[in-house]
């Protein structure tokens, strides 16, 4: 009967509208999944790019200037990334061991191609953030679905944590974005993508990786996926991904191994990250400070997430998606929780480095985006399922208002606050004073800050200087051995010596009370310049 022309033209008649209707649909429901990523994606820009001109003064001004002096000397003394060298410690070379340098040898393109402004560093910063943002979307999309990539996006987008450091001028930004980007491309394999995803997967996470350490936490995922094809007896597989992720490993390592090499050849023989560990402090040192668990409490409340945050992240822990019917679908569903935990372990292992450098808590904003967005979804819909009703739609807006005024916009606005001002104007009064090829000494409100080096646009000293061992935030205890330091910086060239008369080390010790005999010596041994409310600066003579 199927054989008869007019029955199967009758057939066709009737199936070509549903079928087009159907189609109708599909393109309808996927280009309003574009429309609403887009608009996150604009809400993140705006988030972004506030206040992207700001000076390098905010609240992570001390690590952000030494990425700025890389940049600096990538442009102005060396295009050798393997090399980077920050201005703090003297007419140089000054080579550290560092993270690869991705962030900071884009912006020296950028110094190269429209010239030096201290903000540039923030735009590559904002640019790796969203990112992480498309990448994050596209990664929760293929673990739990589109309304939950929509939720967990949002979520990212409006972070306070998130914010700050995707809009800092800090090597972070570029290590989340490469990471997840490579997870994504990585998952989108596994569940049966391209072959050529593999490769692309591996250069991107290995690029994040080696712009910093702590990225390789998101490689757990790519393990777990691995152990699922291995206990799926699918060697072939996960022959591949081994020998990638070996590849990986080995590039990882070895540049890592050449930055320790490099910081230990050269003074101050500083390696950036090196200390703070459960290995450095002991195993009960960790213990007895119950793992900094109350330094990242503050830091999550007053700082970087709020309560509104932390609430919907705890709703999301609690109450995960069901697991799905599909085997394949329940491994992928599992994948926020196997970052969340790999994490978890790096800061158990590095609580002491992470909780001092908190722009290290970035490692975690991926899986806590995922749970926020998944809190924040269960609260809307609660009994109304995944229908959008105008009940869920209200109480989404209500969640959206209730995060922005109680953590996104004002734990922004502290954290942009310019703290390290007055540095920046003793460093741009040094450059008004400094001639070409003059060395400067300099003491910024937060001592060991090397901004006002860094605005002075010379190279020089942080005072008292130091690196490696040396410890650079606080004072020494007497005027003797501080006056022993100036001299000895003074024979090696030194020309401006600037401090700020609010410079504080981290005793609470103020310089202009504490070494009262310094500037004694300075006054009957240099020429005074400046003599304000803010600065004292004075030319070094020579002997």
């Amino acid at each position: 009967m199927t054989d008869i022309p007019e029955l199967n033209q009758a057939e066709g008649q009737q199936l070509e509208p549903q079928t087009t209707r159907r189609s109708i649909a599909v393109r309808s429901y996927l280009n309003l999944d574009t429309a609403i990523l887009l608009g996150i994606l604009l809400i993140a820009i705006v988030f972004r790019f506030y206040k992207i001109t700001l000076p390098l003064v905010d609240g992570f001004s001390w690590r952000e200037i030494s990425t700025a002096m890389m940049a600096d000397n990538f442009q102005q003394r060396s295009w050798n990334i393997f090399f980077p060298e920050v201005s703090w410690t003297g007419p140089g070379p000054s080579y550290q061991g560092r993270e690869f340098q991705i962030v900071s040898y884009l912006t020296a393109l950028l110094y190269q191609l429209f010239g030096w402004r201290d903000w540039f560093g923030r735009v590559v910063a904002a640019f790796f953030g969203l990112v992480t943002l498309f990448s994050l979307h596209r990664l929760t999309a293929l673990c739990w679905g589109e309304m939950h990539a929509h939720a967990a996006a949002l979520a990212y987008a409006l972070m306070p944590a998130a914010i700050m450091i995707d809009s800092s001028f800090l090597p972070d930004p570029a290590m989340l974005a490469l990471v997840t980007l490579g997870v994504w491309l990585f998952v989108k394999y596994w569940a049966g993508g391209s072959r050529w995803l593999l490769p692309l997967a591996t250069v991107s996470f290995t690029l994040g990786a080696l712009s910093k350490p702590p990225g390789l936490a998101a490689g757990a995922v790519i393990f777990y996926l691995m152990i699922c094809w291995i206990l799926e007896k699918r060697w072939k597989h996960a022959t591949s991904v081994l020998l990638s992720g070996l590849l990986s490993l080995a590039v990882i390592g070895a540049y890592f191994g050449w930055a320790i090499y490099l910081g230990r050849s050269y003074p101050p023989f500083h390696v950036a990250g090196s200390g703070g560990y459960i290995w450095d402090y002991g195993f009960w040192a960790y213990v007895k400070d119950r793992f900094y668990f109350n330094s990242a409490w503050n830091t999550s409340v007053l700082w970087f997430y709020g309560y509104p945050f932390l609430m919907l992240l705890a709703v999301g822990l609690w109450m995960p998606p069901r697991a799905a019917q599909d085997p394949k679908q329940r491994i992928l569903s599992a994948i926020p929780f196997v970052w969340l935990a790999a994490a978890m372990i790096i800061y158990l292992a590095a609580a002491g480095e992470i909780t001092s450098n908190v722009w290290n808590f970035h490692i975690f904003h991926v899986p806590a985006a995922m749970f926020c967005g998944r809190g924040a979804l269960l609260l809307a819909t609660l009994a109304s399922g995944t229908a959008l009703t105008p009940a869920v739609v209200l109480r989404a807006i209500c969640i959206v208002a209730v995060t922005l005024s109680w953590s996104t916009l004002p734990l922004v606005r502290t954290m942009k606050k310019p703290i390290a001002m007055k540095g920046k104007l003793l460093g741009e009064e040094m450059a008004r004073l400094a001639q070409p090829g003059d060395l400067v000494v300099a003491i910024a409100p937060e001592v060991g800050d090397p901004v006002a080096v860094y605005y002075s646009r010379a190279r020089g000293w942080v005072f008292p200087p130091g690196g490696g061992d040396s410890e650079w935030s606080k004072f020494v205890a007497d005027d003797a051995t501080a006056i022993a330091q100036l001299e000895e910086l003074r024979a090696q060239g030194a020309d401006l010596f600037g401090v700020a008369k609010n410079a504080t080390d981290k005793q609470d010790l103020l310089f202009v009370e504490h070494h009262d005999g310094v500037i004694d010596h300075l006054d009957r041994t240099a020429t005074k310049l400046v003599d304000s409310d803010d600065l004292l600066v004075y030319r070094i003579t020579r002997p």
